[in-house]
C-alpha cells in the first residue's frame, strides 16, 4: 500500500506517468459519459462545411422543430426502459391523442380538449402498466395488443378518416419561435430537464433504476415495485399525450395513423443513447443528443443529395453500432 511518506519520497519524474494516467483516465471517461454530445459537434462541423444550404438557419431552426416532438416521446420511452420495460403503443395513443383533442376542441373549446388528450395518454399509460407490472405480462405483448386495440377503435369511430378540429391557437404555437429557437424544441428541453431533475434527485426517480436493475431485490429492501412500474407506464403516458398535442399542432388535424413510426423511432433512439433494453440504466442528456444526431443525419443526408432509400440502412447502423459499443463497454466493465 502507497502510504503519504511513500508519496511525499517520489521523485517528481516517478509522480508524472501517475498524473498522466490519471489525467488520461479522466478524459476517456469524459469521452465515454458525452460521445454522443460529440460526435454530434462533429457531425454538425462537417455537414456546416460540406453544405450550404444546412448551414442556412432556417434549416437549423426545422431540425429542431421537426425532432422535438419523436425527443418528447422518446424521454418517456426512456422512464419505461429504465423501469425493465418499453411500450409499442405509443404510436397509435398517439394518434388518438390527437384526434381526441380535435374533435374535443370543437365541442368545449382548446384548453379542456388538450387536458382530455394529455388524460387519455396518461390513462393508456396507466392500462399498460397494470397489466405489465399487476399481471406480470410481457411488455412486448402488452403493449403490442393495447396498440392493435386502440388502432382498431380509432378506425371503427372515424372510418378511417381525419378529423379537423378548432386548433388554430396550438397550430399557431407549434410554429412559433423564440430568439430563432421554434418553441416546440424549447418545450423539449423544458420537458427533459424536469424528467432529469425527477430521476435524480427525488426518490421515486432512484426507485426507478434500482426496480428496472433488480426488481426482486428492489422488492425485499421495501421499495413499492408495482406501483413504481407503473408511474413508469403512465409517466410515458404523459409524453405520448404531450406529444400527440404537439402533433396535432402541427398538422393541424387528428389521424389514426399520424404517429405509427413513434414506437420503433423512439426505442432506437434510447438504445443509442445507451439505454439498457433489461432496464436500470438510462440519461436523459443522451437522450437528448441522439434525437439531435438522428436528426441532423437524416437532414445532413436530404441537403447533400444522397438517396432516402439509404436512411433506414444508416439508422440502423448507427442503432447496431450503438448496441456493440454499449455491450463491449459492459464486458469490459464485467471483465
Amino acid at each position: 500500500m502507497t502510504t503519504t511518506a511513500d508519496l511525499a519520497s517520489e521523485s517528481p519524474e516517478a509522480a508524472l506517468p501517475r498524473q498522466r494516467s490519471t489525467r488520461g483516465g479522466a478524459v476517456m471517461t469524459f469521452i465515454a459519459r458525452n460521445n454522443l454530445w460529440i460526435a454530434l459537434v462533429v457531425l454538425v462541423g462537417v455537414l456546416i462545411l460540406s453544405s450550404e444550404s444546412f448551414r442556412n438557419p432556417a434549416n437549423l431552426s426545422n431540425i429542431l422543430m421537426q425532432n422535438a416532438i419523436i425527443g418528447v416521446v422518446s424521454i418517456g420511452m426512456l422512464v419505461m426502459m429504465i423501469s425493465g420495460g418499453f411500450d409499442l403503443s405509443v404510436g397509435a395513443a398517439g394518434g388518438a391523442v390527437g384526434m381526441l383533442t380535435a374533435f374535443l376542441s370543437n365541442i368545449w373549446g382548446l384548453p379542456l380538449a388538450i387536458l382530455a388528450g394529455v388524460v387519455l395518454g396518461m390513462l393508456i399509460g396507466l392500462i399498460n402498466g397494470v397489466i405489465i407490472a399487476r399481471l406480470r405480462i410481457n411488455s412486448f405483448i402488452t403493449t403490442f395488443a393495447i396498440a392493435s386495440v386502440i388502432t382498431g377503435i380509432m378506425f371503427v369511430l372515424t372510418s378511417g378518416q381525419s378529423v379537423v378540429g378548432a386548433s388554430d391557437a396550438l397550430t399557431e404555437f407549434a410554429f412559433q419561435d423564440l430568439v430563432g429557437i421554434p418553441v416546440l424544441f424549447i418545450a423539449f428541453v423544458v420537458f427533459a430537464v424536469l424528467t432529469s431533475l425527477i430521476l435524480t434527485r427525488t426518490k421515486w426517480g432512484h426507485w426507478l433504476y434500482s426496480v428496472g436493475a433488480n426488481p426482486e431485490a428492489s422488492y425485499l429492501s421495501g421499495i413499492p415495485v408495482l406501483a413504481v412500474k407503473v408511474a413508469a407506464f403512465v409517466f410515458g403516458g404523459l409524453a405520448v399525450g404531450l406529444g400527440g398535442i404537439f402533433l396535432l399542432g402541427q398538422s393541424a388535424i387528428g389521424q389514426p395513423n399520424a404517429a405509427t413510426g413513434w414506437p420503433l423511432d423512439a426505442i432506437a433512439i434510447c438504445v443509442i443513447a445507451g439505454t439498457s433494453l433489461s432496464g436500470g440504466i438510462g440519461r436523459v442528456s443522451n437522450v437528448v443528443a441522439a434525437v439531435l444526431v438522428l436528426g441532423v443525419v437524416s437532414t445532413g443526408m436530404n441537403q447533400l443529395g444522397i438517396s432516402p432509400y439509404w436512411q433506414p440502412a444508416v439508422t440502423g447502423a448507427i442503432i447496431l453500432v450503438a448496441v456493440i459499443a454499449d455491450q463491449l463497454t459492459r464486458n469490459r466493465s464485467h471483465g
